[in-house]
Formats: structure tokens, C-alpha cells, sequence
């Protein structure tokens, strides 16, 4: 990968002197190709399956620039943060055979390439992935649909993480129960261990209500028609194993149960129950559990086609950034946003664990020494706080929002605060425009880890 134009913020990660967030390295490359006055103009088209088509512009150095180098590294990048939050089959692409020659090559050749399009294109579109080039493009096509907030009847709903699985029932909107349950889902390779799992949670809640209307269900991956597409839960099924018991799991269950039953990614149910809660629009959700799960709830309160993906979408473009240890590919969202973020950041920290100790008691241990006053472990959290700081700003060109909700287990505890704190920081001392506009929020504590079990409750419409 050429190396990008590289911006050094303002306010510097504590553990992580080296981070060169994307929001800085886009606009500086953006700034660069401008300043020539000769600037390339690049359209880009992302289709999908329904129809729905997204466009982005940006531009590039001029082919003679010193720095031309780094146009291919703009644009493989932006493709990729298009392909995790938008979603698309085929991309358009409107400029320089020059960079459209490598960037097919990109997705066809590399590991990190392969990766993206297998399961973007092969997994969640049924397509193989492909650009195009195209000097038309087709005309911007979008599509917004409500999203839960039924609150009537007897419902349960669930949330399926990558160390515990919740649930709670809820009678006319009210929670009488609620549960949370220690599993292992991503490397188990028999898809009874998932199924057993989501029946005793759904047991457990059903003790505590007087029938079961309905079944609303949030959790890691990308579900269409409440199939599952593409999910990290089930990373250890094989592929005929997954065709077999996992693809049509949920709507197994619900005829188990006969009645309505909805499943989402988790993503889309934080920004749910962020925009129910708050009484607001506009919100982006950022839950920070095993991995990143984000959504987007629109100005009319509804939700888009989009796949929302960001634990995939790059958010720093240092040549010798952290590695996702799924896709391969340097980066991405999951690295700082999550537990894994916790455990890669211990060292750094000076806090010393035993290599094979899982990542949420990584994660249990610096809530301890937070809890203690370890400066440690604040460390942690202020340089998370300042990779938030960064996201979102970044997340801000690509996404309309006013409102952020920040949840999950990274955020329990008083490290919560802190990583909020150094966020709005962030904004205020590099994006004050942002600063003035958009609002973080947090839950409370019971919230934030049951929250999203209660607003996938309202995902079904009673018939």
C-alpha cells in the first residue's frame, strides 16, 4: 500500500503516539489535490441488490504530483469504508483507468481484498463483487424503512454478543425481567451450541410472562428477511454446516415458537434504542463489546439499507496499523472500538496479563484498576476516548447525525466517562463545528447492558 499523506492531530492518543486517524489523512490528501488546481475529479456508485444506489465524489493528485502515489491509497480506502457502512455488489467507478486497473486488481489478489469481497459480495449480496467503469453513473436510489418501537403485548427480546447473550421480557413496554449469560460463540463448530443458547435465554424470559406475543432479536452480523448473511457468531461453522443449520436459524425458532419473530444486526437496534430513550433522530450507535456494532437512525426516525458495518470500515490510515484478525486488513473499526482495543492496549499500558486470559477478562481486569484509581488503566480509556474523538468525526462525512450513543462494555464503569470526555475533547479542539452540533450520550448503567435486549423487543409488529 503507497503511503498516504499523513496528518498528525492535535490531541495525541496517550498509548498511541503513532495514530494518524483518517478523517485528518482524507482531508490533508483532499487539501493537497485542491491546492493544484489541476485536482482529478472520482465519482463513485455503490448498487445494490434492491436497487438502492449510493454516490460519493472525491478527488485526486494530478498523475505527474510527486505524491500521485498516494491517489490509489485514497481511493482503495474510501471503497472500502463505502463497501462495511454502505453495502453494494457493484461499484461504479467514474475516473483514471490508471487507479481502476489496481483496485480490481486489490479485490480479486489480496488476502484483506478477498476478504471484503467474498463476503460482502458472495455472502450478503449472493453476487460476485465487481467494479465497473462507468462515466455515467446510475441515477442515487435510496430506500428508509421504520425500525421496532412496538411496544404492545408480551414480548422477549434478545441480544447475542460475542461473550454473553441477554434477554429480557417486557410486558406493554415495561421490562419484568431481564438476564445476561456468559457463552463463546465465535470458534464453536457445532451450530447446536448457538441454537441451545438462544432457547434457554428465550426460556429464561418466557418464565417471567404470562404468554409470548413476540420475539424481537439483536445481533452481531448482517440478517436479511431474518437470515443470516454474514455473521461473526458463527465464524467457527463450516460452510455447509452454516447452509444447513444456521442461514434460516431465527425463523426456525420462530415457528418453534409461532410467533412474530424479527432478528437485526445489534448495530442497528443501539441506535434504536438510543432514538427511543433520548426521543431524538439523527443518532448514530456505537456499541464497544467484543467487537464494534454501529447504526443509524435518519432525521425521520427510520433506518437505511445500508450494512453499517463500521467494525471493518477503516478509521486510521498508518501504513503499520493495528491488524483485524478476521479480514487481515490494518485499521479498521474492531481495533479501537471494542475489547479487542482493551487487550491491545495493555502493553502499552504497562499492565501485565497472561496472553491466553480471554478479552473480556482482559477487559474485567482494567475495570478493576480503573475502579482503583490505576492511572494505568485511565490510560486506556483516554487513548479510546481519543480514537472516538477521531471516529466520529470521521463517521460525520459519511453519516447525518446530531446524536451519538456510546455503549457497551468498554463504556461500563467510570471508564466510560472518561472516553466520552477526551472524545468531546477531540471535537472541540479539531472539528468545533461538530463540537457545536452533534451530542454524545451514554445510558445508565442497567442500560447498557440490557438496553439493547429491550429495544429489539419492540422489533415485531403484533398480527
Amino acid at each position: 500500500m503507497n503511503a498516504p499523506l499523513l496528518s498528525t492531530p492535535q490531541i495525541v492518543p496517550i498509548l498511541d503516539p503513532q495514530f494518524c486517524p483518517a478523517v485528518l489523512v482524507n482531508r490533508a490528501f483532499r487539501a493537497a489535490a485542491l491546492a493544484t488546481g489541476r485536482a482529478v475529479p472520482v465519482r463513485l456508485a455503490l448498487e445494490q441488490t434492491d436497487g438502492s444506489v449510493f454516490h460519493t465524489a472525491t478527488e485526486l493528485l494530478p498523475e505527474n504530483h510527486p505524491q500521485a502515489a498516494a491517489n490509489f491509497t485514497h481511493i482503495e480506502r474510501l471503497t472500502k469504508f463505502l463497501l462495511w457502512s454502505r453495502g453494494g455488489w457493484r461499484i461504479h467507478f467514474d475516473g483514471p483507468a490508471v487507479i481502476l486497473a489496481p483496485l480490481q486488481n486489490h479485490y480479486r489478489d489480496t488476502a484483506a481484498g478477498r476478504f471484503d469481497s467474498e463476503v460482502i459480495g458472495g455472502k450478503i449480496f449472493d453476487r460476485p463483487l465487481e467494479i465497473v467503469a462507468a462515466q455515467e453513473l446510475p441515477a442515487a436510489r435510496a430506500r428508509t424503512t421504520p425500525l421496532g418501537r412496538h411496544l404492545d403485548g408480551c414480548r422477549i427480546g434478545f441480544d447475542l454478543g460475542g461473550s454473553d447473550r441477554k434477554a429480557a421480557a417486557v410486558i406493554d413496554g415495561k421490562v419484568v425481567f431481564s438476564d445476561e449469560t456468559v457463552w463463546d460463540p465465535y470458534f464453536q463448530t457445532d451450530p447446536r451450541y448457538h441454537y441451545d443458547g438462544i432457547m434457554d435465554s428465550l426460556r429464561k424470559a418466557a418464565a417471567h410472562l404470562p404468554r409470548v406475543d413476540a420475539i424481537g432479536g439483536s445481533a452481531a452480523g448482517c440478517y436479511v428477511n431474518n437470515r443470516v448473511k454474514a455473521a461473526s457468531l458463527f465464524r467457527g461453522v463450516s460452510e455447509l454446516d452454516f447452509a444447513a443449520h444456521v442461514r434460516e436459524m431465527f425463523l426456525r425458532i420462530g415457528r418453534e415458537w409461532n410467533v412474530p419473530l424479527d432478528v437485526v444486526n445489534d448495530g442497528e437496534v443501539t441506535a434504536l434504542a438510543g432514538s427511543m430513550s433520548l426521543g431524538v433522530n439523527a443518532v448514530l450507535g456505537i456499541a464497544m463489546g467484543t467487537s464494534q456494532a454501529a447504526g443509524f437512525v435518519t432525521r425521520e426516525g427510520n433506518i437505511t439499507s445500508w450494512l453499517n458495518e463500521l467494525a471493518f470500515a477503516p478509521v486510521e490510515h498508518r501504513a503499520d496499523a493495528p491488524v483485524d484478525e478476521w479480514s487481515g486488513d490494518r485499521g479498521c473499526g474492531a481495533q479501537y472500538f471494542s475489547q479487542q482495543a482493551v487487550g491491545r492496549l495493555l502493553a502499552p499500558a504497562g499492565i501485565i496479563a497472561d496472553a491466553a486470559m480471554p478479552l473480556p477478562e482482559q477487559l474485567k481486569l482494567v475495570q478493576t484498576l480503573m475502579a482503583a484509581g490505576d492511572a494505568r488503566a485511565r490510560a486506556i480509556y483516554e487513548t479510546i476516548g481519543v480514537y472516538l474523538g477521531y471516529g466520529v468525526a470521521h463517521y460525520a462525512d459519511f453519516y447525518d447525525f446530531d446524536h451519538v450513543l456510546v455503549l457497551g462494555r468498554v463504556t461500563s464503569g467510570t471508564g466510560g466517562d472518561v472516553i466520552l470526555e477526551k472524545a468531546r475533547a477531540v471535537l472541540a479542539t479539531e472539528f468545533p463545528a461538530l463540537a457545536a452540533r452533534i451530542q454524545f450520550h451514554s445510558p445508565n448503567e442497567t442500560d447498557k447492558r440490557h438496553g439493547q435486549a429491550v429495544a429489539a423487543a419492540s422489533l415485531p409488529q403484533l398480527h
